[in-house]
């Protein structure tokens, strides 16, 4: 393939413009696209190499789709998340496009007619693991196979400084040598710049044009508050926010997974666990459930939703720290792919931070990797404790340019500002407390020799003779665990990891200690956010919904709901919420008025129309 594919004339442009917007017309029941995804389509569509990054629910996966359909031969969809590909296949198939999947959950037989399909040209797109891909027969197999572009999904997992390294996509330079001829399109929701250059070396990209779409996902409310009672705030939030809606819950360790999930629905939440350690079929049982049901939780270590293509999460809750931004991400990304309001929500202290940094000095990592490590946490902490927009301080790190001062209106800093406080005092207590104490304990027996409680510990140590005993008794324990986790943010404290966290000076205290150093500090996050959009509309894609629109499109939902079980389905496959909260509002009388409402392509006006329009003849 040239370096520059040639230019399509005027018309040439036209014509393919024109063929790009119908087929998203009729196919996908879309009137326009949204941001770049025309100009993405038309240059992968011509011959043209990608690299597309888009947020998670920008529409990332039309731009091979199309493509796809207006290329000669087979697009190969290469991704490392088998749910997904099925939910994918069942959404493609639903509209009528020739879509399979080859992966381990394909018996010899089914594989084989798939693979006879992919020969014969009956296929429109193959979505296929990178272990599979680079397997001699399977590379055999594309050999004799006509072939339309190669799609790389989640492309971060390139990059071994990303946190979703996978090894297998490092030979996927190979599509480039074996196939010079045909497109290559790269997509990925997380990249900092660092792992966008990491992604053109290592696929080879280097001469595909680059797209970057705004990181800014508008709808996700982003709020984090101080661990006090985590599963406490926790299910505050979701009854005061999200009462009988669907949610994913992460947590750091199988262990609390388990226990959370029990915890919830102990007190009235749907909530089922997930992780690596359960057996298979309850994992399946459990994903299968949150994918076809309304309102179901999950909690889950942080390897769930990776392939989890459900529109309508309307909150993510974090109960331990992530490991970076790009981790955090990635894991809010999952609230509100259908654009309604969503929540990102997650409650931090101080052990978070101490366990994040045991975790990276006691791992086997090599130096290099713990020093990137570190960076990328501090960069989350450095979001976490900031008194300014959350979202600035995000998409800075993406290196998306943006006012400093820009107030979004939808962070808990912007709905709620923190107030900040001149903590210098405080600090200096807590750094001779640490010190008088022999640098052998961790915040918990801090705050009682500051706070003067004598105790048992404390007076088996003797600490209530010492000078700093009861000279913190002005601030409450809320407070003193702002300052110590500050501490350690800031870099004056560092917790000994051999010593169980205990906490030690460092260098940079002493100008505190001093007296040569003023410390300005938040005052802690706020338990609560600001205020809601309506249920209802957070619920049915923007749409404010009410009274006798309301009652039909409990019954539109549960219409779709017997469908999908029909055909073993997730109900969003058949239609998402916001197609059918439009139905409900217009309630259209015509199969022309009916073909009118987005979603509703061509093949499902002819698979559903008519059990439609009967019920809203009813």
């Amino acid at each position: 393939m040239p370096d520059s594919p040639p230019q399509a004339s005027p018309s040439a442009s036209r014509a393919l413009a024109a063929s790009s917007l119908g087929l998203l017309n009729t196919v996908f029941g879309h009137g326009a696209f949204r941001g770049a995804q025309q100009e993405i389509i038309a240059h992968v569509a011509g011959g043209g190499d990608a690299l597309v990054l888009m947020p998670t629910g920008g529409g990332k996966s039309l731009c091979y789709q199309l493509p796809a359909l207006l290329r000669d031969g087979t697009a190969l969809v290469i991704s490392p998340l088998i749910a997904l590909m099925q939910d994918q296949v069942s959404a493609l198939t639903q509209l009528g496009v020739r879509a399979a999947f080859l992966n381990s959950t394909l018996d010899g037989g089914a594989a084989y007619a798939v693979e006879r399909a992919l020969r014969g040209g009956e296929l429109d797109l193959l979505y296929v693991a990178p272990e599979r891909l680079m397997l001699p027969r399977m590379l055999e197999l594309l050999a004799q196979s006509k072939l339309a572009l190669f799609a790389i999904d989640e492309a971060h997992c390139v990059s071994q400084w990303g946190h979703d390294f996978r090894r297998d996509y490092l030979q996927l330079s190979v599509l480039h040598e074996r196939f010079p001829d045909v497109p290559r399109i790269a997509l990925t929701a997380t990249a900092d710049p660092q792992t966008r250059q990491e992604i053109v070396e290592r696929l080879a990209l280097n001469d595909a044009r680059v797209f970057v779409s705004s990181f800014d996902r508008p709808n996700i409310r982003y709020t984090i508050v101080d661990k006090r009672d985590g599963r406490a705030q926790l299910l505050r939030f979701i009854r005061d926010e999200h009462a009988n809606e669907a949610g994913i819950v992460y947590c750091l360790s199988r262990r609390k997974v388990e226990e959370t999930a029990a915890w919830l629905s102990a007190h009235g939440v749907r909530a089922v666990p997930y992780h690596a350690g359960m057996d298979a079929g309850t994992r399946a049982a459990h994903q299968a459930s949150f994918q076809r049901e309304d309102g179901i939780v999950v909690v889950a270590t942080i390897a769930f939703g990776m392939g989890i293509d459900k529109p309508d999460v309307r909150f993510v809750a974090h109960l331990d720290l992530p490991k970076s931004i790009e981790g955090y991400y990635q894991e809010t990304g999952r609230a509100g792919r259908d654009g309604a309001p969503a929540d990102a929500w997650m409650a931090y202290g101080l052990g978070d931070v101490v366990q994040q940094r045991r975790m990276i000095e006691q791992s086997e990592a090599s130096e290099a990797f713990k020093r990137v490590s570190r960076v990328k946490l501090d960069a989350l902490l450095g979001l976490c404790e900031t008194a300014g927009c959350r979202r600035v301080r995000l998409l800075d790190y993406f290196g998306e340019a943006s006012e400093a001062s820009l107030n979004c209106g939808n962070c808990d800093n912007c709905l709620e500002p923190p107030q900040t406080w001149d903590a210098t005092e405080a600090v200096r207590k807590a750094l001779s407390c640490i010190y008088r104490t022999g640098q052998r304990f961790g915040a918990v027996h801090l705050i009682d020799v500051l706070r003067g409680r004598r105790n048992e510990r404390v007076a088996e140590w003797g600490h209530d003779r010492l000078s700093v005993f009861g000279i913190g008794g002005d601030l409450d324990d809320a407070t003193w665990r702002n300052v110590f986790r500050q501490l350690v943010v800031l870099g004056y404290a560092r917790p000994d990891h051999a010593a169980y966290g205990a906490l030690q000076l460092t260098e940079a205290s002493r100008p505190v200690l001093r007296g040569e150093q003023r410390v300005a500090a938040r005052r802690g996050a706020a338990s609560k956010a600001g205020a809601r959009k309506t249920k209802k509309a957070a619920s049915t894609g923007g749409l404010a919904i009410s009274g006798a629109d309301a009652e039909l499109l409990d019954r539109l939902k549960a219409w779709r709901l017997a469908r999908a079980q029909e055909q073993s389905v997730p109900a969003f496959v058949i239609f998402h919420d916001s197609t059918l909260a439009a139905i409900a509002t217009a309630r259209p009388q015509t199969v022309e008025a009916l073909a009118g409402i987005s979603g509703m392509g061509a093949r499902k006006l002819e698979r559903y129309g008519a059990m439609l329009l009967e019920l809203l003849r009813q």
